[in-house]
Formats: structure tokens, sequence, C-alpha cells
């Protein structure tokens, strides 16, 4: 990994932002993802208690989809199709996953949720991490293609490489890996994953 490249994207990062994502100058960007208010949203419906009402979680997750703007807006009917098209017993599966990826076993509540999604050809790394990054976004992270392969080539990760299929192995490699450089960095870079890899992205 060449850490030379990141804090030379530090560098040049504070130079033109000197508080990070605190600073005046963020204010568009940070309006135009609107990512608090998300999160806010996400951590005040996705409880464990609502997570046993399928409904409920099927109505909340086209929220959240909907209104992120981290999601294409080519995925975003595609993923409404797939809520209106599953039955009482599929959406109860499906509240489940969401319930062992936030709470439980996460490695099976991403795998199960990935394997409906594969189902509707929906399983994409966008759809399958916005909800899980805005119910914990410092410990979470959102993994968008194009900004993941810019990250591992920009620093030249050797030991990481990009699947465009969701797996659970490349979803932890990828957040050690973020975790690790947010070490390196200052804190104002890292206010949430998300920003920390945009931080990353700009710099590439």
């Amino acid at each position: 990994m060449n850490l030379e490249k990141l804090y030379e994207s530090q560098a040049n990062f504070l130079l033109r932002y000197p508080k990070g994502f605190a600073d005046p100058a963020m204010a568009p960007i940070k309006k135009k993802h609107n990512v608090d208010a998300l999160i806010r949203f996400t951590q005040e419906n996705l409880t464990k208690v609502n997570c046993l009402k399928p409904d409920f979680v099927a109505q909340t997750l086209l929220k959240i989809i909907s209104r992120s703007s981290m999601v294409s807006r080519f995925e975003k009917p595609q993923f409404r199709d797939f809520l209106n098209a599953l039955n009482s017993i599929e959406k109860e599966s499906l509240a489940f996953a969401i319930e062992q990826r936030l709470y439980g076993r996460k490695q099976q509540g991403f795998e199960h949720l990935c394997g409906m999604l594969a189902q509707h050809k929906l399983a994409k790394w966008a759809v399958v991490s916005a909800v899980p990054f805005y119910f914990a976004p410092r410990r979470e992270v959102f993994v968008k293609p194009t900004t993941a392969k810019g990250i591992i080539s920009l620093l030249e990760v050797e030991d990481l490489h990009y699947q465009s299929a969701p797996t659970w192995k490349f979803y932890c490699g990828y957040k050690k890996l973020l975790s690790a450089l947010k070490k390196e960095t200052h804190p104002s870079l890292s206010p949430n994953n998300a920003a920390f890899t945009g931080f990353l992205m700009m710099s590439a």
C-alpha cells in the first residue's frame, strides 16, 4: 500500500478544505447527499423491535433506498419492483435478513439478503451496503464500485481485489482497509465512512 499517496491526498484536501468535512465550503456537497438525515431516519426506524414487522421493514427500506443519493437512479425503481413482488413469506425472510445484518449474525444477514436480491438480478453493492451504512455510519461501509476500485488503484493495494458481485470477504477486506487508512489521516476527514471514501475518491 502506498501511504505516501494517502498523505499527499490528505495535504491537498486540507489545503482546499482546512476543516475537512466541517469546512463551510463543504456545505453544498453535504446538503446534496443529506447523509445525516438518512442516518437519523434509519436508526429511528430500523430498531430491533421494528425489524419484527415485515411490512414496515419493506416500507422503510424503500424510503431509504429511494432517498439515498448514493444509490443509482437505475437501481431505485428496480428495488421498488423487487419489494412489490414479494409475498408475505418473502417479506418475513427479508425482515429476518435485515435484522440479522444489523443486530445478529451479520454475515448470515448479508448473504441471505444477497441471495434474495440475486433472484431478481439486484444483488448490487450499493443496494446491499446502503442500509447498514446509514444504520452504523462509522462502523459499516458503503461500497460504491467506482470508488472502491479507485481507492484500491490509487493506493496500490495489492492484497484486496474488487469483485462486482457482493461478497462478505471483500466487504470485510474493504472495511479493514478503510479502518487502517483512517488511523493514518486527520479525524476531520472521516466523520463517517462514506465521507472518508468520498475524500479518497476526490483524491483519485
